[in-house]
């Protein structure tokens, strides 16, 4: 079985957010990147759980972007990647990204495609449907639990009040969440067996961006908290009244 697992670039959670050029750029002065945790965290560590059953089972990784993505590579391959694939490009338009994949996918002939269910920085949850769509394959979102029997996949997955329960042939397309699969943290065997690796830098494909940013805007700035005391009730009543906003 061949498993091509999606991962990519995003900004640490603690990363000190600015934007440059008008608002338009972000600012990546003094930014630790990581791999977005959705891809790590569940989509490439249920692919590893799926190989340590089935020792024949040869994982993929494809990014989209350009050199400074590298480490990331390396780190995901040290969890238990077996080969990479970076596509020398760097776009912030879903489509784009999502056809770049899906050119990767098409050539590799993949039983199964991970993905995150969004990335931390932009949150668009759009790259799995839109790739899925583009290789001609099923779709599920938000993956809660993944098993194989065989080639049929019984995929379990969030909706809104409950659980639902899916089971679909390969090949298919699953993007995956909380509950998939646990935290890794790469051995010192797996870092240095990285090193060698295979990480295979293809050009992108000629396709159309739909899409462009025009700007970036910061939330507005948290206001201070007022206490009341618990004997001034009239106050209290006031303060909701005039002040508190509904949210």
């Amino acid at each position: 079985m061949k498993i091509l697992v999606c991962v990519s670039k995003s900004p640490d959670t603690t990363s000190k957010i600015a934007f440059t050029d008008g608002n338009t750029k972000f600012d990546e002065a003094g930014v630790q990147w990581i791999i977005n945790p959705y891809d790590e965290w569940y989509a490439l560590v249920r692919a590893i759980e799926l190989k340590e059953k089935d020792p024949a089972t040869v994982i993929h990784l494809v990014t989209v972007g350009l050199p400074d993505c590298d480490p990331i590579i390396r780190k995901a391959l040290a969890l238990g990647g077996d080969e990479a694939i970076r596509v020398n490009t760097d776009s912030s338009d879903s489509y784009y990204i999502a056809a770049q994949i899906a050119e990767v996918a098409k050539k590799g002939a993949y039983d199964l495609i991970f993905t995150g269910k969004e990335t931390i920085d932009y949150n668009g949850s759009s790259i799995g449907g839109m790739v899925a769509e583009l290789v001609d394959a099923p779709y599920v979102s938000l993956a809660t639990l993944f098993e194989l029997n065989g080639t049929t996949a019984s995929i379990t997955r969030e909706i809104e009040g409950g659980e639902e329960v899916c089971e679909v042939s390969l090949p298919v397309v699953v993007s995956c969440q909380k509950g998939i699969s646990e935290q890794r943290i790469p051995n010192m065997r797996g870092i240095m067996a990285a090193r060698t690796k295979p990480l295979q830098v293809v050009e992108p494909a000629s396709i159309e961006t739909l899409t462009s940013i025009v700007n970036y805007e910061l939330p507005p700035a948290k206001a201070g908290v007022k206490l009341v005391s618990p004997d001034n009730v009239a106050e209290l009543v006031r303060l909701l009244h005039e002040e508190a906003k509904a949210i």
